[in-house]
């Protein structure tokens, strides 16, 4: 399992937390009234706008999407105003782990997130102990469906990609942040189908779990912190084998 979401590729294999529904639907409703807090127009706000298109592929209703932007933009008072925070530490075997928040209740957050961490192997770290190991990038997935490689690659680069690479049969689109939207949009203008679209925190080195318990432990973590409500995205720095995953499970 190579490239930039190695978690999210043994995630989507074990279908353990992408099978829960109702925690996918509460994560793109927060991603989205987060997004609208900065309007609630997706045509003059491009991060509400990938949310929303985000959602859609995930088959979220559109009477959740609605009202997900009406809470990001106040016209629907529901809790506190919701607040981004990113969470920092060592999990088990050694793994650097970034837990991306999406919260109405930083304490409760915080307490939970500590918890998991002390529970299953981990330590909490401070602000910037963990950050300096990952880099943000827009990541666009696409799968080919009878379109060519080459074909993609091209208009992936005419439409402003960084780098493209192939991940066991889907292909990856890399982009500096602040171009995620615009080669998103231009890649749609060319009829290219794009499974997902979004900001990624892609670690600068890579440590191979190569020990059964080991892995079974890191993963153990990780469904932790993923089945948090508040938690909109985790990303580590750790690779397991396809040989070791087949052991597993």
């Amino acid at each position: 399992m190579s490239g930039h979401s190695k978690w999210h590729s043994i995630k989507h294999k074990k279908g353990a937390i992408d099978s829960q529904r109702g925690k996918i639907f509460t994560r793109h409703a927060k991603l989205i009234a987060s997004a609208a807090q900065r309007g609630g127009d997706p045509n003059m706000n491009p991060s509400l706008r990938l949310a929303i298109d985000n959602a859609k592929k995930e088959n979220v209703p559109s009477s959740n999407i609605e009202r997900a932007i009406k809470r990001g933009t106040g016209e629907l008072k529901e809790g506190n105003a919701l607040e981004n925070i990113i969470y920092e530490g060592r999990g088990p075997a050694g793994i650097a782990v970034m837990v991306e928040c999406i919260t109405d209740n930083k304490n409760r957050s915080f307490t939970n997130i500590r918890t998991i961490f002390n529970k299953k192997g981990g330590a909490i770290g401070v602000s910037g102990s963990m950050s300096w190991m990952f880099s943000n990038k827009g990541i666009i997935s696409i799968k080919p469906e009878g379109l060519k490689k080459d074909d993609i690659e091209l208009a992936a680069i005419d439409a402003g990609a960084e780098d493209i690479k192939d991940e066991n049969g889907a292909i990856e689109i890399y982009t500096a942040p602040a171009m995620l939207h615009q080669v998103h949009e231009n890649l749609k203008k060319q009829n290219i189908k794009i499974e997902s679209a979004e900001l990624q925190l892609i670690p600068t080195d890579i440590i191979k779990i190569e020990n059964k318990d080991d892995a079974k432990k890191v993963l153990e973590f990780m469904d932790a912190l993923e089945e948090d409500e508040d938690v909109s995205n985790v990303s580590s720095n750790f690779d397991i084998s396809e040989e070791l995953m087949e052991q597993l499970s």
